[in-house]
């Protein structure tokens, strides 16, 4: 005869009774799996921090290898900066000379026979300019060229040994312009070799024009010389300033 189990279900033991199900097992696997996320992301964190903190350790060494590195070659980089200024001023200097023994050659070429000069500047710039050469009117004329000129002032056989000096001077190679100050002939009443400039008239007879010409070199560079030597000179007086006032505070400290 098989034996019948006369207790309820909800009461029974062992491996025939039902489990018990409700939310507290949820809840207790789901805090569960909480706590081994947060963990896990702190541990995550952690070592994400220690590698960064390694990184900046190591980018640190790193600089300052490099910065030691640099102050080791900073001479050469000065070197190299002062050799490479070295290098534009004196290109900048050929840059801007002018070959006056070219200009001189060529000048005693085209000049006629009809024609003489008593007095010849060449100068570099409208600064350089002498003001005793050339006259008021040809000095004039100077000051309104920036680059390299030629003042020439003499006397021809009449005008036009004069508009074909003018003509011939055009042909020297880097002649831009010519300008006449002034050609005058001498009066008929007796003034020939007198002139208002004494000795310099060179016009000993009536037929001779005396003239003040400026020969523009336009297409040539200015120097910069004059800038260089006022830089230089400003320099050199705010040196000795400055060595004066410090040798009259050390006599005031001594006294």
């Amino acid at each position: 005869m098989r034996p019948v189990n006369l207790i309820p279900p909800d009461q029974r033991r062992g491996d025939g009774a039902q489990l018990r199900t409700g939310p507290l097992l949820y809840i207790v696997l789901g805090a569960l799996a909480l706590i081994l996320i947060g963990v896990t992301m702190l541990v995550l964190t952690e070592n994400q921090v220690a590698d960064s903190k390694a990184e900046v350790v190591t980018l640190k060494h790193e600089d300052a290898a490099a910065e030691a590195k640099a102050k080791k070659l900073s001479a050469y980089v000065q070197f190299r900066t002062l050799a490479e200024q070295r290098i534009a001023t004196v290109e900048s200097l050929a840059d801007s000379r002018f070959d006056w023994e070219r200009v001189m050659r060529e000048l005693s070429l085209v000049l006629p026979s009809n024609v003489w000069l008593t007095n010849l500047s060449a100068t570099a710039s409208a600064e350089s300019t002498s003001g005793g050469e050339g006259g008021g009117e040809a000095s004039g004329l100077r000051s309104a060229i920036p680059g390299p000129a030629l003042e020439l002032g003499g006397c021809a056989a009449g005008q036009e040994a004069v508009a074909e000096f003018v003509t011939a001077l055009k042909d020297i190679d880097g002649v831009t312009r010519v300008g006449v100050s002034s050609s005058e002939l001498a009066s008929e009443k007796g003034e020939a070799g007198s002139g208002e400039g004494g000795g310099e008239d060179c016009r000993t007879r009536n037929f001779i024009a005396q003239f003040q010409l400026v020969v523009a070199f336009d297409a040539a560079p200015v120097p910069v010389e004059e800038e260089t030597e006022s830089v230089v000179t400003t320099e050199s007086s705010e040196s000795s300033e400055g060595s004066e006032s410090s040798e009259e505070s050390s006599e005031g400290s001594e006294g």
